[in-house]
């Protein structure tokens, strides 16, 4: 007998798109800091800062104090969330580095490769099956990548690093036994200190930026919101919507890079955006798959 699907809620959809549109439009909150003269570590470190109380927020609200207990007890999984974040950090510091350096398309192309890459790390790591159209979209962005290398005349080295420190950071929690909200907070947790320092560090020496306005010093704090905000939203919507749902959303937020790569100015020359293209055929064949392996499901 095959069953009826339940419908996505509304509201669902609307926490998933505004998860990803805040991940899409963060460039521009890095933009204006650096208006303000606020450098890329500073960026960095006010943002595993600020996020600490608001990921502690989160985990009260959800009354997981119980888990974060729990995990606290396991020095095993306190050990991988040690190098998920890790992981996150390079990957917060190689993004916010290349947007105020003038590489956002780049950057972009990290984000639409990491579903790809992650879906490849799955079938390699972890012998997780990868279907017919998985193998086709995982050759179209190699070629992606390939004319890519050749447009900038080497190796898209920030869209490999971003991918890839993505990857790591997803294949590192898959292994943690912790939730989003309890990992996320003791990640947090990890940085909370180096980044107290170092952010007191730029204070004391005359080059830190909070207190030198009111503008620039809530722009700061907004790094928390801004971090954590879009995983809630996250986290709510993803179990709430179908796989093909997330797997079509996801690619909000690099689209939105992208956009505003070439609005910002970048350079978008015709080899770029041949490989673009190729990135787009593997990202449409992947939520292809997504969306017919999900219909599979839902028939059984």
């Amino acid at each position: 007998m095959i069953s009826s699907p339940a419908p996505d809620s509304r509201q669902a959809y609307l926490a998933g798109i505004a998860c990803y549109v805040l991940w899409g439009i963060l460039p521009l909150y890095f933009h204006l800091l650096a208006a303000f003269g606020v450098g890329s570590f500073e960026m960095v470190a006010n943002r595993a800062l600020w996020a600490a109380p608001w990921a502690g927020a989160l985990v009260l609200l959800a009354r997981q104090g119980g888990h974060v207990a729990a995990v606290l007890r396991r020095p095993k999984t306190l050990g991988i969330l040690a190098l998920s974040t890790l992981a996150i950090l390079c990957n917060w510091t190689i993004y916010v580095a290349a947007v105020n350096a003038g590489h956002v398309i780049e950057a972009s192309l990290g984000y639409y490769i990491n579903p790809l890459m992650n879906m490849a790390a799955g079938a390699l790591l972890f012998r997780e099956r990868m279907d017919r159209a998985g193998k086709i979209a995982v050759g179209f962005a190699t070629i992606g990548v390939a004319i890519q290398t050749a447009a900038l005349g080497a190796i898209p080295v920030i869209s490999l690093s971003l991918a890839t420190t993505f990857c790591i950071y997803a294949i590192l929690r898959k292994q943690a036994k912790a939730d989003a909200q309890t990992g996320l907070f003791i990640e947090c947790a990890y940085l909370t200190l180096p980044a107290l320092v170092y952010v007191l560090h730029l204070q004391a020496s005359g080059a830190g930026h909070l207190g030198a306005g009111a503008a620039a010093t809530l722009l700061l704090m907004a790094a928390g919101p801004a971090t954590v905000v879009p995983l809630a939203l996250f986290a709510w919507s993803a179990r709430r919507l179908a796989l093909s749902a997330v797997g079509f959303l996801q690619f909000i937020a690099p689209t939105l890079q992208f956009a505003l790569g070439v609005a910002f100015g970048e350079s978008l020359t015709p080899m770029r955006a041949l490989s673009f293209a190729f990135i787009w055929l593997g990202v449409g064949v992947f939520a292809f798959g997504a969306w017919r392996q999900t219909r599979v499901l839902e028939a059984v």
